[in-house]
Formats: C-alpha cells, sequence, structure tokens
C-alpha cells in the first residue's frame, strides 16, 4: 500500500487537497472571528453568547439539508472537478459579503453588519453542500482502492489541521487583517481548484431531480435501506449532532466558566483541531489502510468517558480574580489548566479515530457512479441532526442547563453511535 503522506506528492491528489484544506481554513477563519466577536465584543450575558452561536451553526447547517440530494446528483451526472472551480469561483463573492460585514459591524453599525454576516455564513453552507459530496466521492476516480483510506484520512486530517490555523488566526488577526486574508485565500483557493484533475460522471446518465424536498428524500431512501450504509450513516450523525453541541458552547464555557479570555477560546477549539487530526492519520496506522469498524465502537465510549472528564474538570476550576479573564498563560498555570488540556485533547483524538473509517465506508462500498449521491446522503442526515443539536441546546438554555452539563448530554449520546458502529463492525468486518 502506498504510503498515505506519499499521495501529497502527486497531482492526482495535492490539488483537491490544497483546495480543501484552504477553502476550510477560509471558512473557519471567518466563523471563528464573528464568533469571538460577538461573544467578547457584542453580546455580554452567557445565553445571548450561546443562542447567537447556535442560530450561526443552524444557518451555516441549513443548506446541507436542503441542498445535498442535488449537490450528489450534479456531481454524479457532471465533471467533479468542473464543479469544484464553479464553487470556488463563487466563495470569492462570499467572502467578499463576509469580509464586508465584519468592516461594517467593527465600525459601529452591528446590525447591519451582523446581517451581511450571517447572510456570508449561509452562503458559505451553501457553498460547502455543493463542495461536501465531491472531496469524499472524487477520491475512489483518482485513487486505488487501498489508497482510498488513507486518502480519507488526509482529506480529514487537513480539514482539522486547516481548522486550527483558521482558528488560531481568527484569535491573533485584527478585523482588517481578517478582511484581507479571507479575500486572499479565497483566491488562492480558486488558482488550485483550477488544477484539480478531471473526474467525469461514470455510470449512466441521471435525471436530475431540482425540487430539495422530494429529492432528498428519494436520496436518503435510496441510501439508507442498505444496511451498512444506514448504520454508518447513523454513527456519523449521532457524531456530528455531538460536535454540534460541543462547537456551539465552547466560547461561552470559556468566557464563562472558566472565565478566560478569547485567546483561550482560540487555543480551546485549536487543541480539539489538532486532536482530530492526530486521530484521523493515527486510525489509518492502526488499520493498516483497511476500511473497518472494529475500533470505532470503543473510541467513540472512550470519547463520551473523555467529555465527562472534561465536565467534571471545569466544575472545579478557579475563578479568575476580580471580573478579570485569564489570559492563556494564566489559564494554563492554574490547578486543573493541564488536565483539561489533556481531556480535551483525547476527546478529539478518539474523535477522528471514529469518524474517519465511517466515512471511509461511504465511498468504498458504493460504485463509483453513486459515491457523491451516498455522501450527499449521508450530509443530508447528519446536517438533520447537527440542527437538532443546535435546537437542543437553545432548548436547554431556555431551561437554565449550564454548559458543563450540557455535556453530559453529549457523553450521553457516546453508547448510541457505539451500538451502531458495533452492528457495523459485525456486518462488514
Amino acid at each position: 500500500m502506498l504510503n498515505a503522506l506519499g499521495l501529497l506528492k502527486e497531482r492526482r491528489f495535492l490539488p483537491l487537497f490544497a483546495t480543501q484544506f484552504l477553502g476550510a481554513f477560509n471558512d473557519n477563519l471567518f466563523k471563528t472571528a464573528m464568533v469571538l466577536f460577538a461573544t467578547y465584543q457584542i453580546y455580554h450575558n452567557p445565553s445571548g453568547e450561546q443562542n447567537f452561536n447556535a442560530l450561526a451553526t443552524a444557518i451555516g447547517i441549513i443548506p446541507f439539508f436542503l441542498l445535498s440530494a442535488l449537490s450528489g446528483q450534479l456531481a454524479d451526472t457532471h465533471d467533479k472537478a468542473t464543479i469544484i472551480r464553479i464553487v470556488k469561483t463563487a466563495e470569492v463573492g462570499i467572502m467578499l459579503l463576509g469580509a464586508g460585514g465584519l468592516l461594517v459591524a467593527y465600525s459601529g453599525l452591528t446590525t447591519v453588519g451582523m446581517v451581511m454576516m450571517l447572510s456570508a455564513v449561509l452562503c458559505l453552507g451553501v457553498h460547502s453542500a455543493f463542495f461536501g459530496p465531491i472531496k469524499y466521492a472524487i477520491l475512489p476516480q483518482h485513487l486505488n482502492d487501498d489508497e482510498v483510506l488513507g486518502g480519507t484520512g488526509l482529506v480529514e486530517a487537513g480539514t482539522y489541521l486547516a481548522i486550527l490555523i483558521g482558528t488560531v488566526a481568527a484569535g491573533l488577526l485584527s478585523v482588517r487583517g481578517t478582511a484581507i486574508t479571507v479575500l486572499v485565500v479565497a483566491g488562492v483557493g480558486w488558482l488550485m481548484g483550477l488544477l484539480v484533475p478531471t473526474a467525469p460522471r461514470m455510470g449512466p446518465e441521471l435525471k436530475v431531480n431540482f425540487n430539495p424536498f422530494t429529492s432528498s428524500w428519494r436520496l436518503i431512501n435510496a441510501t439508507m435501506h442498505i444496511p451498512r450504509l444506514f448504520m454508518a450513516i447513523c454513527a456519523i450523525s449521532f457524531f456530528w449532532t455531538m460536535g454540534a453541541i460541543l462547537i456551539i458552547i465552547f466560547p461561552p464555557l470559556v468566557k464563562n466558566v472558566l472565565t478566560a479570555d478569547k485567546q483561550v477560546s482560540t487555543f480551546v477549539i485549536a487543541l480539539f483541531s489538532v486532536g482530530v487530526a492526530i486521530g484521523s492519520i493515527a486510525i489509518n496506522a492502526m488499520l493498516g489502510g483497511k476500511t473497518s469498524a472494529k475500533f470505532a465502537p470503543f473510541c467513540v465510549l472512550a470519547m463520551g468517558a473523555f467529555i465527562v472528564v472534561f465536565s467534571l474538570l471545569t466544575r472545579t476550576f478557579p475563578h479568575s480574580p476580580g471580573g478579570t479573564l485569564y489570559g492563556l498563560t494564566a489559564f494554563l498555570e492554574t490547578p486543573h489548566g493541564v488536565l483539561i488540556v489533556i481531556a480535551l485533547m483525547a476527546v478529539a483524538v478518539t474523535g477522528g479515530m471514529f469518524v474517519v473509517p465511517l466515512y471511509a465506508f461511504l465511498t468504498t462500498t458504493v460504485t463509483k457512479d453513486q459515491t457523491a449521491r451516498t455522501v450527499a446522503a449521508n450530509n443530508v442526515v447528519n446536517s438533520g441532526a447537527m440542527v437538532v443539536g443546535a435546537l437542543l441546546v437553545q432548548a436547554l438554555t431556555l431551561t437554565g442547563i449550564t454548559p458543563e452539563n450540557m455535556l453530559f448530554v453529549v457523553a450521553a449520546m457516546s453508547p448510541i453511535s457505539a451500538l451502531l458502529a458495533y452492528k457495523l463492525h459485525l456486518a462488514c468486518d
């Protein structure tokens, strides 16, 4: 088997990897900058901060629910590289809107700027809905069968490395610097998209259904009746429901429970990204390139256990004195600071080890002319699960549930994902 890292030297993989990496970086830089701006400079109460994050998350996810079926059909009936180029061209315009929103909000026109930024988030959701199925579905066309798991792992690792860098950049760059950066990166991403090798339609011509509701229903119905795909998609969806809740509650938890500043918030999100990237590569090495779910049940149960540990640690974390906020150095010097870092890293690593083989199942257990639609069906179900997660956060916030207690809700979902992954292992391995 070709060493997975060796794929980064090859034209059949590197441009796609770079295009995905730059897109993930830009998406995360903009969204993190927006969330940090809202959390630390606009809202001054935990419920307002948490509800805004939930709203932004839901707005970004809705296009996946409505458009993934259409995007999967288009990807399976047209050259995937051509669609990538169209999507990357649109990204330039979206970032013009988002960068403008940041600058307008910073200038004092908060409402107008927030509307522009949330509109950009919606457009980025549309952008990602069309790119999402392609980044996985194109791999079986360009890679050998024993390279797909490694390629999938690299795409996942690269995505979370991009999230890491984007998160760190959001905490370090000024508003003006963020606006300039997202525009430059969008331009470079467009250039890289031009280099992605052609990936034409593989099977018979498909009649595209442009109705988002009927096409989504038919797509899910056509995919979910296959037991192994049903179990893989459900397990992934539970994972992303857990992920959505964590993403939403992290900034308010850091500010109001750990009483730390936005640099610590950036560090926590970045740490999570590093862990998932490590887990994505580690599971490929453990499985030797074979697509298998044999480690998945243990990984997601371990993830749930580490989330419980993280919640318990936050409860005993000492508040910063005099209403101030800890900086990064002071945070790491406090009791439990290092333990919190270790717990979060463990959550992220086990999460990455759980989800990567499941994505590989989606692209290796169907014919190459169905891969994009299979990934699209997964995206529809995943996005619905993430919207449920966002709504759950808002509902629990209204009942007075605190972020550290919401972590227990996340942990309680891990046994369900473990059961589904175990059944998938029995059915396929």
